[in-house]
């Protein structure tokens, strides 16, 4: 993954961040978020995957059911956050909306995913941070303002 700086102003940054064939797309958010430690930050892109995981969490098993992408997929969206999990890591939460070769689309939690032939996305850094804090109700560290 390449990145670079577009803009800076008052704590506010933006990046663009450009995934390469191979680049497997949550790691490469994570590290990114490890070396520039930001508060808290939003991403979006746009690209093609060779592969995928999405999820769909089962609110009554409190867990991830995994829907596996096995074939070449459009992204026609992937949204998302980085904040800072309750042990401080950086903790990355996106989901997608895949176009298959059918033109069908299918969407979810993004669990992994491996670019071809780019993934182009905008990374914005807020200068306040963002936060997870344990839910009990649902188990998951969840954004608390």
């Amino acid at each position: 993954m390449n990145a670079r700086l577009l803009f800076e102003d008052r704590g506010l940054k933006t990046y663009a961040l450009v995934f390469e064939t191979g680049d497997e797309v949550i790691s490469g958010l994570t590290n990114f978020a490890r070396e520039k430690k930001p508060a808290g930050s939003r991403f979006t892109a746009i690209g093609a995957f060779r592969e995928a995981t999405l999820a769909y969490f089962d609110w009554e098993r409190k867990e991830y059911r995994k829907i596996p992408v096995r074939e070449q997929a459009e992204v026609v969206s992937l949204i998302g956050d980085v904040a800072r999990a309750p042990d401080g890591s950086p903790k990355v939460h996106a989901h997608a909306v895949l176009g298959r070769p059918d033109g069908l689309a299918m969407g979810g939690h993004l669990l992994e995913a491996h670019v071809r032939p780019t993934l182009e996305a905008a990374l914005t850094e807020t200068p306040q941070p963002l936060q997870r804090k344990h839910d009990p109700q649902s188990g998951l560290a969840l954004v608390r303002p």
